[in-house]
């Protein structure tokens, strides 16, 4: 699944086999969020992960958010 463009956000919804697998993966995304300084909007729900990313400061899509878009879709590859 790619990540959808919709009002000035990106976002993507992962799928896991239980809802502790979809925690480690937040964990996992925040602790990229503080190394690169830009925080997205998380959604928890069981085995599902939306994850949601905008550069509010631009107030639109910038580089930052396809950037940690790639790093979390590394985190599953």
């Amino acid at each position: 699944m790619q990540w959808k463009e919709i009002d000035k956000t990106i976002s993507k919804t992962f799928e896991f086999n239980s809802y502790l697998d979809g925690i480690d993966f937040v964990n996992e995304v925040a602790n990229l969020a503080e190394q690169e300084n830009h925080h997205p909007d998380i959604i928890i729900g069981y085995c599902k992960v939306t994850i949601s990313l905008t550069t509010h400061d631009a107030g639109e899509i910038t580089e930052k958010d396809y950037r940690l878009a790639k790093l979390i879709d590394d985190l599953r590859a």
